[in-house]
């Protein structure tokens, strides 16, 4: 499709067709990014996003495991009380 830069304020934009916002399941929110002479717009992914399936998977195949068991084992005393702000 071609389409024309329209003049928003002191900005440009272009107008984008209802079915190409839906088969592309862009919502509100969008992020631009220009690469190679391209302005390329995709739908903004939440924050940690999928992360409850990686934890899921990790502890399946167990790889949920402390990789660093000497710091923890040659820890100081210094934290093994409960503080007391005072």
């Amino acid at each position: 499709m071609i389409t024309q830069i329209v003049k928003i304020g002191n900005s440009q934009g272009i107008r984008i067709p209802k079915i190409f916002l839906e088969e592309s399941q862009i919502g509100k929110k969008v992020e631009l990014i220009v690469e190679q002479g391209q302005i390329i717009i995709r739908s903004v992914k939440k924050s940690r996003s999928g992360w409850d399936q990686a934890f899921k998977t990790m502890a399946h195949n167990g790889d949920d495991k402390l990789l660093d068991k000497e710091s923890v084992i040659n820890q100081s005393s210094w934290d093994d009380d409960e503080w007391v702000w005072e």
